[in-house]
């Protein structure tokens, strides 16, 4: 039996990621950092499913708590570095802490368990990774300089490994995603989203259940590597 490690799986896009691969018949281990009431919720689905089901509270941003955790989980084959958090902020009012905070869990965490997942995958001879970017890592969000960064580095990641691990048989991609329905983008008025929808050519948001489809295709398609596919809804034409 496969197994899928999700992490940031106890709600929006990660949740749905884990549902995905559930119903393909993955087993299912996922993490989270603050949420247990989520992380219960995704794990009753999951067991509605069928899914074998391992839920580890971890801070991504953490080695300790990263290694322990891949320590636990049993015939891996796919990783899908999904957790990441938010900050909407000038640039000039950003702290540094605030800075090293969204650096931490988006990249050093997409670090930190990537390198983790390649040690396995290694002895088991392939594997499959997904990088859960954004359009702003590609071109930049105005008063999000932390978050941009942040998922620019997982591009610039997915492509390096992409090329250092597919000799190995491991391959590395990313999932850049534009405005998706989420608890993240909750912050937006109504306003601010009919404005952002008006240059949008599809005019709407996407989901967390078409995101969770993008992701289990690059993690499936064994002839693709070191792709950046955009989830944006025509934003980049």
């Amino acid at each position: 039996m496969s197994c899928v490690l999700v992490t940031g799986g106890s709600r929006g896009i990660g949740r749905a990621v884990c549902l995905e691969f559930a119903r393909a018949g993955y087993d299912v281990a996922f993490c989270y950092s603050k949420d247990a009431s989520g992380a219960e919720e995704t794990a009753r689905l999951l067991g509605s499913l069928g899914a074998g089901v391992q839920a580890f509270r971890c801070d991504v941003s953490d080695e300790k708590q990263v290694e322990e955790m891949f320590e636990s989980v049993l015939g891996l084959s796919v990783l899908v570095n999904n957790a990441g958090v938010a900050l909407y902020r000038q640039v000039q009012d950003t702290s540094l802490g605030e800075w090293r905070r969204v650096m931490s869990v988006n990249a050093d965490g997409a670090f930190l368990c990537t390198r983790a997942a390649v040690r396995k995958f290694l002895k088991r001879g392939s594997g499959s990774i997904v990088n859960v970017s954004s359009i702003w890592g590609e071109a930049g969000g105005a008063c999000e300089s932390a978050y941009s960064a942040s998922k620019a580095a997982l591009i610039g990641f997915t492509k390096a490994c992409a090329k250092e691990l597919a000799p190995s048989g491991i391959r590395v991609n990313c999932l850049s995603c534009g405005f998706i329905e989420t608890g993240m983008n909750a912050r937006f008025s109504e306003d601010e989203r009919k404005e952002f929808f008006k240059n949008l050519p599809l005019a709407r948001a996407g989901t967390a259940q078409e995101a969770a489809a993008a992701v289990r295709w690059l993690a499936e398609s064994r002839y693709i590597t070191g792709e950046i596919l955009r989830l944006d809804g025509g934003a980049a034409l």
